[in-house]
């Protein structure tokens, strides 16, 4: 997952508009300051969102000898699985702006013994590759944090081959999201958070189906498919451990966390976790999230 923020000793979701680069810059660096979280929790995310990276590997429809294109490929997932599908005879190629989260994929991929993925980190202002390089492309929770989506999907287009195919994967409404909302809802409490605007990047850009559905057709994309899918994104002990994996994880609440005051912090901390606490059904408590998972084919 990558979070769009603005400067560090300013509140992500200012309305004052960023520029691209800018854009680009400060995800970089707010996901570098919590990459040891992610090679700490790789297994924990890995097994939670499994079920999305195996249907967006499965609306691929890939088969042996394919090459895959792997966009905002983090700690490497759905890279690594895809790179099992295509076989010693296909490629994986996995890019990111952030190298300190592919060196965790790296590391998989040595451990995996597979010969047949690279990583690559990237400047996020296009991809570096050549015309109808690609059979597919797969993007799972990377397209609602870019600048400039639909340039980003037309890039897409352009380096998929003829019949390529691409499956995304964004976030849906905020409400079917209790697993990031609920601790931003008492974050919003603490410190002031105005609105941003409704077509800035973040979380939940495209929350609206429609929207991903029509710019999927206006970059050139045809038999567009949407589904939604519901996963167990944070399973916890408790409340404590429960805010101690967001705080490891999202970039953006780990951000703002870290400006507030220590009275501030221990007030916020302790909402986040009392009231996780009171979602506990038996011994532990479980937050879940909603995905869109869209499939298309390249028009010619």
């Amino acid at each position: 997952m990558v979070i769009v923020i603005r400067r560090t000793n300013q509140n992500p979701f200012m309305s004052d508009t960023p520029s691209p680069q800018d854009i680009i810059d400060r995800e970089r660096n707010t996901w570098r300051t919590v990459s040891s979280g992610w090679r700490k929790n790789d297994e924990r995310l890995r097994k939670s969102a499994d079920p999305v990276s195996q249907r967006m590997l499965d609306g691929l429809r890939l088969s042996p000898g394919h090459h895959v294109l792997d966009i905002a490929s983090g700690t490497g997932e759905p890279a690594i699985p895809a790179a099992h599908r295509v076989g010693e005879t296909g490629k994986v190629v996995g890019i990111d702006l952030v190298d300190e989260m592919l060196a965790i994929a790296r590391d998989k991929a040595r451990e995996q013994n597979l010969d047949n993925i690279e990583f690559r980190a990237v400047d996020g202002k296009g991809i570096p590759f050549e015309d109808n390089r690609f059979d597919a492309i797969s993007c799972r929770w990377g397209l609602m944090f870019m600048p400039e989506p639909q340039a980003m999907l037309e890039q897409m287009r352009r380096v998929l081959k003829d019949e390529g195919r691409i499956a995304l994967a964004c976030w849906a409404e905020p409400e079917r999201n209790p697993f990031f909302t609920h601790a931003m809802s008492i974050l919003m409490k603490h410190m002031e958070m105005p609105q941003p605007p409704p077509d800035a990047p973040g979380v939940f850009a495209f929350a609206e189906r429609e929207r991903l559905e029509n710019i999927l057709r206006d970059s050139g994309f045809r038999d567009i498919e949407i589904e939604d899918l519901r996963i167990d994104m944070i399973e916890a002990q408790s409340g404590e451990e429960y805010w101690q994996v967001m705080e490891e994880l999202a970039g953006p609440i780990a951000v703002l966390a870290k400006q507030m005051n220590k009275e501030t912090y221990r007030a916020f901390s302790a909402e986040v976790i009392a009231s996780a606490d009171a979602l506990k059904q038996g011994d532990s408590l479980t937050l879940v999230g909603t995905t869109w998972i869209a499939h298309a084919a390249k028009s010619r």
